[in-house]
């Protein structure tokens, strides 16, 4: 996806955005977490002024932005994405943030405080690699701040009707702590968000579907049926319980 492209996507969607969100929930994020939940992870990761943050698959940094602007972090974005890190960085203007783009994993080693992964967990399928890279790029006493989808890894029938089902493998919860624990990261808080993000998804696709017309203008029918098609699920799912949401704060010993 083009810069352009990318620009066009994300501006189609926003009013959709911000009618499904509560007001001031949401900042640009591309995902279910809202804004109040970005300040109660970085709440108990104990981000602060001067906190070297690490932000893994980090998108166009719309909760990057909000925790550099409110708490006075040292922030660096990371991802593979050229376009969503050219727009991340035209937002960010008179902000502390740095960003890069690159493959994950590896990560720097030993350099960060605080590493976020938001809403993106579920894009790695190979999670060990993924964990020990965080472990290792964390300074002692770091913490890595990160949201689950938590469940069974999807059967065939669902990866047929999930869009873009490459980019989702579920992990269960006792297979996380586990991998934590493997890599010396301490879980020192835990939270269930199923329920809200759950409400955000159903949220989303009422808002994509009533403004359909204007979003399938700027994005094309295929993108905006896949798009509906995957909140629908999510929602389902969510409500369900076939799908848990989860955010997690552990820290390196």
């Amino acid at each position: 996806m083009t810069q352009d492209e990318r620009r066009r996507y994300v501006d189609a969607l926003r009013r959709a955005c911000e009618t499904a969100y509560s007001p001031g929930e949401y900042v640009e994020q591309e995902s279910f977490v809202q804004a109040s939940e970005i300040r109660t992870l970085g709440e108990h990761a104990r981000i602060a002024s001067g906190t070297r943050v690490l932000d893994v698959c980090c998108g166009i940094a719309g909760p990057g932005r909000l925790v550099t602007r409110e708490l006075g972090c040292s922030y660096v974005g990371v991802d593979s994405s050229a376009s969503a890190v050219a727009i991340a960085r035209e937002r960010s203007h008179g902000l502390h943030c740095r960003f890069v783009v690159a493959d994950i994993p590896p990560l720097p080693c030993g350099a960060f405080d605080v590493v976020l992964l938001l809403e993106t967990m579920l894009a790695f399928r190979d999670k060990t690699t993924l964990v020990e890279a965080v472990a290792r790029a964390l300074s002692p006493g770091g913490r890595f701040a990160f949201t689950l989808e938590e469940g069974t890894p999807l059967t065939e029938a669902e990866r047929t009707h999930m869009p873009h089902a490459e980019t989702v493998w579920l992990t269960t919860l006792d297979e996380m702590h586990a991998l934590l624990a493997r890599a010396g990261l301490v879980v020192r808080w835990q939270d269930d968000w199923t329920r809200s993000h759950g409400k955000v998804a159903e949220s989303l696709a009422k808002a994509y579907a009533a403004d359909a017309p204007a979003i399938a203008t700027r994005i094309g029918q295929r993108a905006l049926d896949d798009l509906l098609t995957a909140h629908r699920l999510w929602a389902t799912w969510l409500a369900s319980g076939r799908v848990r949401k989860f955010a997690f704060v552990a820290e390196r010993e």
